[in-house]
């Protein structure tokens, strides 16, 4: 498998390899309660953050030794909006077993950031990556079934609803419901 080549660009963002200042540049987002909820782990602190960009920093590529790739998500230089580059969030992919046929998808963006397309872009673009360069059959996403902006999000980059798990998963004190979407290689809408 060939080393992708990154940055990864689109018209109004750059999808990069983590790098050690990230910690303070993702710590407002992913310390946001509103932003853990959904996730398996509870709001980062400093410290946390710190932990957490490291292994992301090891998160090259699938044919790497980590079989991931954590990818950084900003805006470009020059939009309207938000001046100069700014880092909006996350988005990783990761081999989700033995197979290198089968990959799983996950995003994470500032909510303050929501309503523009970019997760919509960034979405496309890694799964582009997904199919395109590594070849993949099949992509899914998994997620907390009360995080609708990930379910809308799922449905519109054309992933499709394949399961809804009812309590299948304990995460922060209470059992929770879990949605997987799949989106295989014959399946996929153009970007």
């Amino acid at each position: 498998m060939e080393p992708l080549e990154l940055p990864l660009t689109t018209d109004r963002l750059r999808l990069r390899t983590y790098v050690e200042s990230d910690a303070e540049a993702q710590l407002p987002i992913f310390s946001r309660e509103d932003v853990a909820r959904f996730l398996l782990e509870d709001p980062w602190t400093a410290e946390v953050a710190r932990t957490k960009i490291v292994e992301r920093m090891r998160r090259t590529g699938l044919e790497t030794e980590s079989r991931a790739l954590a990818l950084v998500i900003e805006t470009a230089d020059g939009l309207d909006d938000i001046a100069g580059s700014h880092v909006i969030g996350d988005i990783s992919l990761w081999f989700d077993s033995d197979s290198q046929e089968k990959a799983e998808i996950g995003w994470i963006l500032d909510p303050a950031a929501g309503g523009h397309g970019f997760a919509t872009e960034a979405a496309i673009a890694v799964l582009n990556v997904a199919f395109d360069h590594y070849g993949l059959h099949r992509v899914v996403a998994q997620m907390d079934a009360r995080n609708t902006s990930s379910a809308k999000l799922a449905r519109r980059i054309g992933m499709r609803e394949e399961a809804h798990l009812r309590k299948d998963w304990w995460s922060k004190g209470e059992w929770t419901d879990t949605l997987i979407f799949g989106m295989l290689s014959t399946d996929r809408q153009t970007a």
